[in-house]
């Protein structure tokens, strides 16, 4: 084959001159992204050990991701508040994308072998994906609140405000619940006056509504999507954990987490939590 036969023209209409246009790469901001991937096992002389940018690569791109859950479920909670229930489901829908696209991910790092990681876990020092502000963001405001979290971020302003700002607005399942309140639904006072600073805890008095929302859909169809939507948004957020525990049992094994945490058995106990105990309660119930 010639390799003219094997080379595609450039279109005469396609832009090739950028001098005074907007581009791809400006757009992006592909200098910032790009020059931000700095592997310190190359620092003092020594080599930079090849694995090192996929450790890095692998946590930039899911603060992105984590990034842009914030942004969904920030609308999806404002939305629920204004009585905007499709919009919202719509906001959620591309939150459970995102969460199978950060799962599937975990596949990537897991292809580093304990021997590499540990020629360059020490640069890392005390960092720890245990101190992502954003990651504890999204727990926030799925509800996992907990405030002696702030001063994991004392030393960061931003990420502090960040913190705060989330442990302070109600989340996402409070605003449901205020949604079905105003839809008519018995919501206890009590659910919808607590302290949204707090952490969900079960509350067996709600369990009742979600019975009389699952026995009869077709009645209560908005409020019975949205349901399983939440309880989609758990399943996905316990398999992230899952995932993520297990690719760190395949890398370090049992040893301590760089930020000081007990490794493994601390990720185990994340298994525990969950956002919406009811919307599992009633499954009991039906």
């Amino acid at each position: 084959m010639s390799v003219e036969r094997n080379t595609r023209a450039i279109e005469g209409t396609v832009v090739t001159d950028f001098e005074d246009r907007m581009s791809y790469g400006g757009y992006l901001d592909l200098p910032t992204l790009l020059s931000a991937q700095r592997p310190l096992s190359g620092s003092e002389g020594k080599q930079e050990h090849h694995d090192e940018l996929l450790f890095i690569v692998q946590h930039q791109t899911t603060e992105l991701w984590l990034k842009l859950v914030l942004h969904e479920l920030g609308a999806a909670c404002r939305l629920l508040r204004e009585d905007q229930l499709a919009p919202a489901l719509k906001c959620i829908a591309r939150v459970k994308h995102i969460q199978k696209t950060l799962t599937e991910q975990w596949s990537v790092l897991a292809t580093l072998t304990p021997a590499e990681y540990g020629q360059f876990r020490g640069v890392l020092g005390n960092a720890s994906g245990f101190q992502s502000a954003q990651y504890r963001a999204v727990e926030f405001t799925l509800g996992n609140k907990n405030a002696a979290m702030l001063r994991v971020f004392a030393a960061d302003p931003a990420a502090h405000t960040l913190i705060r700002a989330a442990l302070e607005a109600p989340s996402l399942y409070d605003e449901f619940l205020g949604l079905l309140a105003r839809s008519g639904y018995p919501i206890p006072a009590a659910v919808l006056e607590r302290d949204v600073t707090t952490a969900w805890t079960y509350t067996p008095e709600l369990v009742p509504v979600f019975v009389e929302i699952y026995r009869d859909p077709q009645t209560h169809w908005a409020a019975y999507e949205t349901c399983e939507e939440l309880v989609d948004l758990e399943d996905n957020f316990q398999l992230w954990r899952f995932r993520h525990l297990k690719t760190v049992e395949r890398i370090i094994g049992f040893k301590t987490g760089t930020g000081g945490s007990s490794g493994v058995p601390f990720l185990q106990r994340a298994l525990e939590l969950t956002f919406f105990p009811e919307l599992y309660a009633v499954r009991t119930e039906l």
